[in-house]
C-alpha cells in the first residue's frame, strides 16, 4: 500500500477509501466466524490473525474499495440521474446492518433487493473502455457480484476459506451468495460515490 501510494498509483484519498473498507470487512467477519454464527471459517492456523479472523480477510473487502476507486478514475466513471445521497447512505447502513441482524431476525435482503432496484433504476453509470458506454446501475452491481462470486469459488477451492458444507469437500459456493455480494457492492458503491460527491461539493 505504501509502494502504491510512492508510485502514485493511488492517492491518498483513495487510501482512506481502502482502509474504510478493511474496517468494514474486518468487522463483519469477526461477527460471522464467531463460533455463536459460523457462517463461514478459516480453519488453517494464520500468524497474523485477530481472534478468528486473517487479517488478509479485511484486505479481500478492501480490494473491492479499491476497484471500485481505481474502475472510477481509470474508467472516467460518471454516474446520471443518481438518486438522493442521504437516502443512499440511509439505505447502505440498513444493508450493513442486515448482514448482522439475519442471524436473529428475518433476513431483509429479499425486501432490500427490490427496493435497491426501484430506487437505482433511473440511474446510469456512463464508462470508457475503447468509446463511452453506457448502463443501469443495478445492472451494474449484479455483474460485479457475479465476478466476484466465481472469484469466491476459486478462493474457496483454494482453501482461504472455507463455508460449513465445504469443510470435508469442497463444492461450488452457493449462487444464493451473490445476492449477498450484490448487497456489498452496493454498499462500496455507495460509499465510494458518497465521499467522490462529498469531496466535489466541498471543492473550495
Amino acid at each position: 500500500q505504501i509502494g502504491l501510494y510512492l508510485f502514485k498509483f493511488e492517492t491518498l484519498d483513495e487510501i482512506k477509501v481502502i482502509f474504510l473498507f478493511h474496517i468494514i470487512g474486518m468487522v463483519l467477519e469477526l461477527y460471522k466466524t464467531n463460533p455463536a454464527v459460523a457462517s463461514w471459517s478459516y480453519p488453517e492456523p494464520a500468524i497474523f490473525k485477530l481472534y478468528t479472523v486473517p487479517l488478509y480477510s479485511g484486505f479481500m473487502y478492501a480490494a473491492v474499495g479499491s476497484y471500485l476507486s481505481q474502475a472510477w478514475k481509470h474508467l472516467k466513471v460518471e454516474v446520471a440521474n443518481f438518486p438522493s445521497y442521504r437516502l443512499s447512505v440511509a439505505l447502505c447502513a440498513l444493508i450493513y446492518l442486515n448482514f448482522f441482524t439475519n442471524h436473529f431476525l428475518p433476513d431483509m435482503r429479499y425486501l432490500l433487493i427490490p427496493i435497491i432496484f426501484i430506487f437505482f433504476w433511473q440511474a446510469r453509470v456512463y464508462f470508457t473502455v475503447t468509446k463511452e458506454r453506457r448502463m443501469r446501475l443495478p445492472i451494474a452491481f449484479m455483474l460485479i457480484a457475479f465476478f466476484i462470486w466465481i472469484a469466491e469459488n476459486i478462493s474457496t477451492y483454494l482453501g482461504a476459506w472455507k463455508y460449513p458444507d465445504q469443510v470435508h469437500q469442497w463444492s461450488v459456493v452457493s449462487t444464493g451468495k451473490i445476492s449477498s455480494w450484490f448487497l456489498l457492492v452496493i454498499l462500496s458503491f455507495i460509499i465510494v460515490a458518497s465521499l467522490k460527491h462529498f469531496k466535489k461539493t466541498h471543492r473550495l
